[in-house]
């Protein structure tokens, strides 16, 4: 006989509220904050809802609603320390930093054994430059909770921004020891290591990059045997341009190596490169597209030195290894002065991560008078600010034509940009004003560089000190023969 079952009864079902903890249990922050929103607006003085949606909320990362669940909840729940600690975290990653540290004292007050707070409170404070205070927060944050490795990696990262190498590699360690496969700790060992000159170590710690959950996204598994450096002669080799487009100048200086040892290398990067690299002699410039060309091996770009075992010894083809094009560079030849001729660049991408370091606030930049020399804007981007020079960015339309235009210099004096990189690699003789904090590539302490021996690097004696760069490049340029 059948028996029928009838379902229970509405009152009888999960609540969206419990349906809501349940996913928010399982860490499927879409599924619970959408459930709980569903709930908050059924009873909109839960307490509970208004807590656990910022939480959904929060692990998915979705800052402006975390801004606005928690300033709702907030004025309900003025007490409770971890409403003010979403906040806080929710305005770091907004760039609210200053903010994100009031919404952090504030929750400490309440709770001042939080470790995390003490945590993310270092991490806005580092944003702001404030690294001392960072310190002081990221080691109280330890002392509460030891087994943090998110604490030892950020207390790593400021030490390394101070060129405090030695103990910054000690913070990463012990959080390695600890965390073996804490990716963000062995990501920025990578950049201690290779910021001292050691290459080798720093290059092997730098494949922990495609862990990262920062950047993993950025390296989907492709079909076939990735390249382990092994003999590639009679094999196709695509190699994937990653990062930068200074990254991608600065290791195609690798790709003439595999063609030399019988190798056909395929370099897939963004179009606007692909004229320029495809000089290289045996090598191939694809841009990038829906469907990979045909290869045998893969291997991403800047995993390139890690598998030639590169060290500050055997840096490949350090003088030059691309050229302009000889057509394109006799066009420029009309179009610009007679005498000598500096290219300048003083701002990059405004989207690069650390461009507030890297780049100078253009009012600080006073271009000197020197008789018979003429200085050549070479900014990319009619959205940058000008500097009272021609703007030349309609006839740039790829990296070839700016070689060629660079081929017809005297110098080019640059920030930390690809045309630093541009520069260098066409053997043009460049100067490189750098923060107080550098990128890797360009160590510490040195005036030239191991990568491009045609480099003259200028840094900050102080951090932000644009003033003392600019005045000792230009009092060099002043000096410099006619």
């Amino acid at each position: 006989m059948h028996i029928h079952s009838p379902s229970l009864p509405v009152a009888a079902q999960p609540s969206l509220y419990v349906r809501g903890l349940l996913a928010l249990r399982n860490n499927d922050a879409e599924d619970a904050a959408s459930l709980l929103t569903r709930a908050l607006r059924r009873e909109p003085e839960h307490c509970g809802v208004h807590r656990n949606l910022v939480r959904a909320l929060l692990l998915g990362e979705h800052w402006d609603q975390v801004v606005i669940q928690a300033n709702a909840a907030l004025v309900g729940m003025p007490d409770v320390a971890e409403l003010h600690f979403a906040h806080g975290t929710a305005l770091n990653a907004l760039g609210q930093h200053s903010k994100a540290c009031a919404a952090f004292a504030k929750a400490l007050s309440l709770q001042p054994d939080h470790a995390a707070s003490w945590l993310n409170m270092g991490n806005a404070s580092a944003d702001l430059d404030d690294l001392e205070s960072a310190e002081t927060l990221y080691r109280t944050a330890l002392r509460l909770d030891p087994a943090l490795p998110e604490a030892y990696a950020s207390l790593g990262y400021i030490l390394t921004r101070q060129s405090r190498l030695a103990e910054a590699i000690q913070a990463f360690e012990t959080a390695i020891d600890r965390f073996p496969d804490f990716a963000p700790a062995h990501w920025n060992l990578a950049i201690a290591a290779l910021l001292g000159g050691d290459l080798k170590r720093g290059f092997a710690e730098y494949e922990w990059r495609k862990h990262h959950p920062r950047y993993r996204s950025d390296f989907p598994i492709l079909p076939g045997p990735p390249w382990d450096g092994s003999d590639p002669a009679g094999q196709t080799i695509l190699i994937r341009a990653e990062q930068g487009f200074g990254d991608t100048i600065q290791f195609a200086r690798y790709l003439p190596l595999i063609a030399a040892a019988g190798g056909k290398p395929v370099l897939v990067c963004h179009p606007s490169l692909v004229p320029l690299i495809g000089t290289m002699a045996g090598v191939t410039a694809r841009a990038h597209g829906p469907t990979p060309p045909a290869f045998d091996t893969w291997i991403d770009m800047a995993s390139l030195p890690f598998v030639f075992g590169t060290t500050m010894e055997t840096v490949p083809y350090p003088t030059a290894y691309l050229r302009a094009d000889p057509v394109r560079s006799e066009a420029w030849r009309g179009q610009l002065p007679t005498g000598r001729k500096v290219g300048v660049v003083f701002s990059g991408n405004p989207r690069h991560p650390d461009d507030r370091r890297r780049s100078i606030p253009l009012e600080l930049v006073r271009l000197p008078d020197i008789p018979s020399l003429s200085f050549i804007d070479l900014h990319f981007g009619e959205e940058l600010p000008r500097l009272g020079l021609p703007n030349l960015t309609t006839w740039m339309k790829d990296y070839a034509e700016t070689a060629a235009l660079i081929a017809n210099l005297d110098l080019v004096v640059t920030v930390d940009t690809s045309v630093a990189h541009l520069a260098g690699a066409l053997g043009k003789p460049v100067w490189i004003l750098l923060p107080h904090a550098p990128d890797w590539r360009w160590t510490l302490g040195r005036s030239d560089s191991t990568w491009y021996k045609s480099a003259r690097l200028f840094r900050q004696q102080a951090a932000g000190d644009w003033t003392g760069v600019l005045n000792r490049a230009f009092g060099a340029l002043m000096c410099s023969p006619r």
